[in-house]
C-alpha cells in the first residue's frame, strides 16, 4: 500500500469502474481527497458521501480518473501542455491542480492566471 492517500482512491474508483461495480466505500481520508472528489463531483462523474473514516462514492459517466505522479509544477503557460498530454480531446474532461488559492480545474486557474502542481485528471 503506498503512502498517496490520493492516488491510492482514485486507483480504487477506477478498479471498481473497470469491474463495473456502481459503488465503492474508501477507508482511507483527507482533506485533499475530500477537495479532490468534490471538484469530480460538481463536474457530474461521481457521487460520494461521507460517513464517520468511509467515504462512499457513486460512479457516475466517469471515463477516468487517474493521479498524476510525479506531480508536476507548472505555471500559467505550461498547463496547456499538460492538458494535451493527459486529456484525449480538447474540452474533454479536466485537470485539477493545486494551487495558493486551493484546488480547482485548469480551466479556472487559467482564468484566474495562477499554475500550481498538477494532482490528478479526469474525464
Amino acid at each position: 500500500m503506498s503512502q498517496d492517500i490520493v492516488s491510492d482512491a482514485l486507483n480504487q474508483i477506477m478498479n471498481a469502474k473497470t469491474a463495473r461495480k456502481k459503488t465503492i466505500v474508501l477507508n482511507k481520508n483527507s482533506k485533499l481527497l475530500r477537495n479532490v472528489l468534490e471538484l469530480v463531483k460538481n463536474a457530474g462523474y461521481i457521487e460520494y458521501s461521507i460517513d464517520g473514516d468511509e467515504i462512499t462514492v457513486e460512479i457516475k459517466k466517469l471515463n477516468e480518473v487517474k493521479a498524476i505522479k510525479p506531480r508536476f509544477t507548472a505555471s500559467v503557460d505550461q498547463i496547456e501542455h499538460y492538458v494535451r498530454r493527459y486529456l484525449p480531446a480538447k474540452d474533454f474532461g479536466f485537470v485539477i491542480i493545486s494551487t495558493n488559492k486551493g484546488l480547482m480545474d485548469h480551466y479556472e486557474a487559467k482564468k484566474q492566471h495562477i499554475g500550481g502542481c498538477l494532482i490528478a485528471y479526469v474525464f
